[in-house]
């Protein structure tokens, strides 16, 4: 126990009972209302633990082919191994909410690896580009969450890619589900000379002891974590349900402030402080006691109510510390300040001195489209230069790490050939786009490309223009914000839109002015939405410059994008 707690006597703080009273409707909450089933997933997840269906893929399905899987499995249960079907080709996004699942599913599935961290050695980078050369058709991509996602996945290869994964210590279990999902971390842990604590021993530990625990696999819905100890707070903390966000005590030194709640989606929340300093020691319990409030509070009644932000905001951050100290912990956490404002940029794009007197190179992939053969083609140049260690990042960025300060213009410059620009780009650095209905079952529009087209396009549109803050711009194909469309200063939301010609074609709505705490901003805000404001695919580049151009003309000095669209009136941002 460390030395900064008090052990708990008796458990009440204020000698009542914190465990909440019965409701007159369940929510289904196992410490309330017991266990029993309330729904179809509910009863799936009670009948058979998603974990056990690994012994099925490697003995039964991966031998009897796509057809031989149990309806169940396939579309509940290989989610606890990182598996998805994926979306079946020439299926328009018009047809999205029309078709049920199983008619907008192909026989292929998406792969999710966990890299818990982001941290990526040369082997590791090498196993997963022959991966996705041989089985994924080359496909490669990286989400905002450090994850890598293949595609073109056949269930008779599962078993051989976990082989190759797990003898490189990689991992898909429990990338996907009602489960821990992959930690983010700070992509510079370790390295950074400015980094007040590296968070990689606790996220290392929680990872070995609780992933893949099956007391943890049944949680009400899926459930993120972030850890970072740099001041440049480069995790996304305020929109993740568990986060540890390093701060300096002024009696109790380096630890960490826990945040506790948030979440994007159709009801976007951010997380909120529990106002509890959080020491080194006590992180793996503070994290795991979090996680059984979620477990055994958690609202499983209804599906679209069951993420840790809905009980965090009936019940409030008083009370869940206070259950959290008493019910899981058994002492009091110390009291702590807020982390302050950052300082610096998170996306670690550029050149950085490290604390050992090496450099890391931050570079832009745009919209985290990336190959089996491009990473084929980092592996060589990383090697040539005795380097062993990439980083990926939650921005969709990949950061190369020991590099030699004599080696810096020849590596900078093979990564640019790559197409993994280090430069401060006006829109690469800062755009990002999710799966899109490439292969999403979910998805209205396509993404990838399109942010892709539209980083070319407007860098050519705008080239006249010096921006005094990087603008984000973050496409997103449905409603669901994987590309937290909700924080982008133009976010982009997939749907099906009328021109005034009358045509249903494929567009967004627009979200403009949202962002989380930077050294350009004093604290997270979400977008502002305009009635009526959409803009078609095609129409996406001469939009955004138009509101670039708006902002520059019209903005006060010092005011950056998000200030000044929610200063203006409705009509400046259509």
């Amino acid at each position: 126990m460390s030395a900064h707690v008090d052990e708990i006597k008796q458990v009440p703080r204020s000698g009542a009972s914190t465990r909440p009273a019965r409701p007159k409707k369940s929510n289904g909450q196992w410490k309330v209302d017991g266990q029993e089933p309330l729904n179809k997933n509910e009863i799936d997840k009670a009948a058979d633990n998603g974990l056990n269906v690994r012994t099925r893929i490697e003995e039964v399905y991966s031998k009897g082919g796509f057809a031989s899987i149990d309806p169940d499995d396939l579309h509940g249960r290989f989610r606890w191994w990182g598996l998805y079907t994926q979306r079946k080709p020439g299926i328009d996004g018009g047809r999205t909410a029309k078709l049920e699942p199983h008619e907008l599913e192909d026989e292929y599935f998406m792969m999710r690896i966990r890299t818990d961290g982001g941290a990526l050695n040369l082997e590791q980078l090498r196993t997963i580009a022959e991966i996705a050369e041989e089985f994924a058709r080359g496909s490669a991509d990286l989400t905002d969450r450090q994850n890598i996602q293949l595609h073109w996945i056949e269930i008779e290869n599962v078993p051989e890619i976990w082989r190759r994964l797990e003898a490189v210590g990689m991992q898909t279990t429990e990338a996907c589900g009602d489960v821990p999902r992959g930690f983010l971390g700070s992509p510079v842990a370790g390295i950074a000379a400015d980094e007040l604590i590296d968070p990689t021993p606790a996220i290392e530990e929680i990872t070995r002891r609780y992933i893949g625990d099956p007391s943890l696999s049944n949680l009400p819905r899926k459930y993120k974590t972030a850890i970072t100890g740099h001041p440049s707070q480069d995790v996304v903390h305020e929109i993740n349900d568990c986060s540890f966000v390093a701060v300096d005590h002024p009696e109790h030194g380096i630890g960490y402030d826990l945040w506790v709640g948030g979440a994007l989606s159709v009801v976007p929340r951010f997380a909120e402080r529990l106002g509890a300093w959080v020491a080194p020691d006590q992180v793996v319990d503070v994290w795991l006691g979090v996680t059984e409030i979620f477990r055994d509070y958690g609202y499983r009644r209804l599906r679209n109510k069951a993420r840790m932000k809905f009980l965090l905001a009936d019940w409030g951050p008083e009370k869940l510390r206070d259950v959290l100290e008493t019910e899981y912990l058994g002492y009091r956490l110390a009291d702590g300040p807020p982390p302050p404002k950052p300082m610096v940029s998170g996306d670690h794009v550029g050149v950085h001195r490290q604390k050992d007197g090496k450099y890391f190179i931050g570079t832009s992939l745009v919209a985290g489209r990336a190959s089996g053969t491009l990473f084929h083609q980092m592996a060589d140049l990383i090697e040539e230069y005795g380097i062993d260690r990439i980083r990926l990042t939650p921005m969709q960025k990949i950061l190369v790490l020991d590099v030699d300060e004599t080696d810096l213009d020849d590596v900078g410059a093979r990564l640019d050939a790559l197409g993994l620009s280090s430069r401060k780009d006006l829109f690469r650095r800062s755009v990002m786009a999710c799966t899109g209905i490439e292969y999403c079952k979910l998805a209205i529009v396509e993404t990838k490309q399109t942010a892709i087209d539209a980083v070319t396009r407007l860098e050519e549109r705008l080239a006249d223009i010096d921006l005094p803050h990087p603008i984000s711009l973050h496409l997103n194909g449905c409603p669901n914000s994987c590309a937290r469309i909700q924080t982008a200063d133009i976010g982009l939301k997939g749907q099906i839109v009328t021109t005034d010609e009358g045509e249903q074609v494929p567009g967004f709505q627009v979200h403009v002015g949202g962002g989380l705490a930077s050294k350009d901003r004093d604290e997270a805000g979400l977008g502002r939405t305009v009635r009526g404001l959409k803009v078609t695919v095609d129409g996406l580049e001469e939009y955004v410059e138009k509101m670039v151009r708006r902002f520059l003309d019209g903005r006060s000095e010092s005011e950056t994008f998000s200030e000044w669209a929610h200063r203006v009136e409705d009509e400046e941002l259509v």
